[in-house]
């Protein structure tokens, strides 16, 4: 039997005020869920982001370095 907005708009009116909030509940979770369907990685921007930020990383990545052989030296003496 197809479901009608109608009947639905009958059912929720039978309804207590916790029994709608769980509705209201489970309808925002719908809306997310439909929401993270439509949200899609487009792959040309991200490589575009790999480029832009890979010079950076390396730079961040070898400046950390310095740091760890320090770490590793003074864990070395111990």
């Amino acid at each position: 039997m197809p479901v009608t907005s109608e009947a639905l708009k009958q059912d929720l009116d039978q309804l207590t005020n916790e029994q709608l909030q769980q509705v209201a509940d489970f309808i925002a979770f719908l809306k997310f869920q439909d929401k993270c369907r439509r949200f899609v990685l487009d792959p040309a921007r991200l490589a575009s982001l790999l480029t832009e930020f890979a010079e950076e990383d390396r730079t961040l990545a070898e400046a950390g370095m310095g740091d760890y052989a320090i770490m590793l030296a003074q864990e070395d003496q111990q």
